[in-house]
């Protein structure tokens, strides 16, 4: 009996830490289908089933969204989870990664977010954070020049289908003021790269962050593009039979 009750609890576990790690996943994301909690912990879709069904009879109010998936109600949030070592050690090598990063924004807003993940971290592992912060060092950007200040900005921009107009300087140091429809950002060689549908050029472009002067939204909205990031890096490669980076940067 007591083996019995032994081997039961010690096969709970595990189920344990999955049903915590899904309910992390479902307040991560808006919408999380049955096949990606599968293929992330390596289980069928019908214990994927069997997992969330557990999770609603113990007052998790997680939403069925029918032919989507599945989310955690607005607004419901559990307590911050705990960090492993190896998790806490990842965010301190993130955050030295972004911190050799061109933009200000970035660097700034990124800042503000490991430190409150920090306030959740216990005692020893908060040692360790500030010993491995001192042992680690990125040697890019080794003046840690700071050559543009709105990609933060622009991602909410391309969220929301904002149009914006910037004062752009082209690589021939020509300026024009132009409205575009932001699209999606790539980095290359330490510079971020904006790809938007120039009003224009009446077509897509890409601008450099660091050779936009100044940024103004607009407070008017564009319809979304249909094209995927994807197919349209894949236009590129097929028109000019090379990387994108140079023909896209010209603006």
């Amino acid at each position: 009996m007591y083996l019995y009750k032994h081997q039961t609890m010690a096969e709970d576990k595990p189920r344990l830490a999955r049903l915590t790690a899904i309910i992390t996943q479902l307040q991560a994301k808006r919408t999380v289908t049955a096949t990606e909690i599968a293929q992330k912990y390596n289980i069928s879709v019908r214990t994927v089933y069997r997992d969330i069904r557990t999770l609603e009879e113990s007052g998790i109010p997680i939403v069925t969204v029918e032919g989507k998936g599945y989310s955690m109600m607005e607004g419901y949030r559990l307590p911050p989870v705990m960090f492993t070592e190896e998790e806490a050690n990842a965010i301190i090598t993130a955050e030295l990664l972004v911190l050799k990063n061109k933009d200000k924004s970035l660097i700034d807003h990124f800042h503000n977010a490991v430190t409150k993940i920090k306030s959740t971290l216990r005692d020893s592992q908060k040692i360790s954070a500030d010993l491995l912060f001192k042992r680690i060092q990125i040697r890019d950007n080794k003046e840690n020049e700071n050559t543009s200040n709105y990609l933060i900005q622009l991602q909410s921009y391309i969220s929301n289908f904002q149009i914006i107009k910037i004062n752009y300087i082209s690589q021939d140091n020509q300026q024009s003021e132009r409205l575009i429809e932001p699209f999606a950002l790539y980095t290359t060689q330490n510079n971020w790269i904006l790809i938007a549908f120039c009003r224009k050029r009446n077509d897509f472009r890409a601008f450099r962050l660091d050779r936009i002067v100044n940024l103004q939204t607009t407070y008017e909205h564009f319809k979304p593009h249909k094209i995927t990031l994807e197919q349209y890096l894949e236009k590129c490669r097929k028109k000019f039979m090379d990387t994108p980076d140079i023909p896209l940067s010209q603006g």
